[in-house]
């Protein structure tokens, strides 16, 4: 069975300049670790304005691609540079690299994972990050507005009518933009981030069974799936904060080796997806790769 790189190789768009210089430092990174390596780049920071960078469903493919003919026996590297995206997709991603990986999963931040990036990050048995790295809140957002956001609007209508129902008319100016059931929808919203990255702190860098990692992982829950202290959803939470809170995190800088090596493959897909219409890269160490350009129609 062809998988999309054989298909697109027969169809002589694969490889260029580009693919060549990325797939020689991520095969030498995957020689540093002896590990597999599947790099997760998307272009959001150079093409803010092109749909299709956040994690979505389409991304099942690239990984799917990239586990081709794995020996999933040596473990993964994932490296995540990501604005983040839809919880549920990125759940279904973690469930399948999981299941084939027999949970044997490091993420590598070489410089953001924000949101959903952030929670799939949290599904590894440890981070490795770098002085220059940062992961994000991961409350829930609809169109930029924080879900956190329409919860604390409505309590406060909620108890300023309490207080006094002659607001009545004001407050129902201001939640018409709202529409049926929309508050529902964001508290569960905020729920689902929270399980999800609960269930993923407990089933691999923490034991979820154990009382003493049950309070860390509320610790780490708690200071990622929140808006009041954050105050911003593009706030940079950086390394000695994802220690704080009780993050399993490796430090990049105390690897020179695999320094050099974690760098040489961001700076080679950092340059591709700068100097190219490329949209989003998903690929392993072994050529297998799944490339979106921006839509030119």
């Amino acid at each position: 069975m062809a998988g999309w790189d054989d298909i697109l190789k027969e169809l002589g768009q694969i490889p260029s300049q580009h693919d060549i210089l990325r797939r020689k430092y991520l095969k030498q990174l995957s020689e540093c670790t002896k590990r597999n390596v599947i790099a997760y780049y998307s272009s959001w920071l150079t093409k803010p304005k092109n749909e299709g960078s956040d994690i979505n469903d389409s991304d099942m493919t690239g990984f799917m691609n990239s586990i081709k003919g794995m020996d999933c026996s040596r473990g993964l590297d994932l490296i995540l540079h990501t604005p983040g995206g839809s919880p549920t997709a990125a759940e279904s991603i973690i469930k399948y690299l999981r299941a084939k990986l027999n949970n044997d999963i490091r993420v590598i931040v070489p410089h953001l994972a924000m949101s959903a990036g952030t929670m799939m990050a949290c599904a590894g048995k440890s981070i490795v990050m770098g002085k220059h790295s940062s992961l994000g809140p991961i409350d829930p957002q609809f169109d930029g507005i924080p879900a956190y956001n329409i919860k604390t609007e409505f309590e406060d209508a909620k108890e300023e009518l309490l207080k006094d129902p002659n607001t009545a008319k004001y407050w129902a100016i201001r939640l018409e933009k709202y529409p049926a059931a929309f508050l529902k929808l964001a508290y569960d919203s905020i729920k689902l981030s929270d399980a999800l990255i609960v269930e993923w702190l407990g089933t691999c860098m923490y034991d979820k069974d154990n009382l003493e990692d049950q309070e860390v992982i509320k610790r780490i829950s708690a200071g990622l799936n929140e808006h009041s202290k954050s105050m911003n959803h593009a706030r940079h939470f950086d390394i000695n904060y994802c220690k704080s809170i009780g993050l399993k995190i490796e430090e990049l800088e105390a690897m020179p080796e695999l320094q050099d090596a974690v760098l040489s493959v961001h700076h080679s897909y950092m340059i591709t997806l700068g100097t190219t219409n490329v949209l989003k890269i998903i690929e392993s160490q072994n050529e297998k790769a799944y490339i979106m350009h921006v839509n030119v129609n």
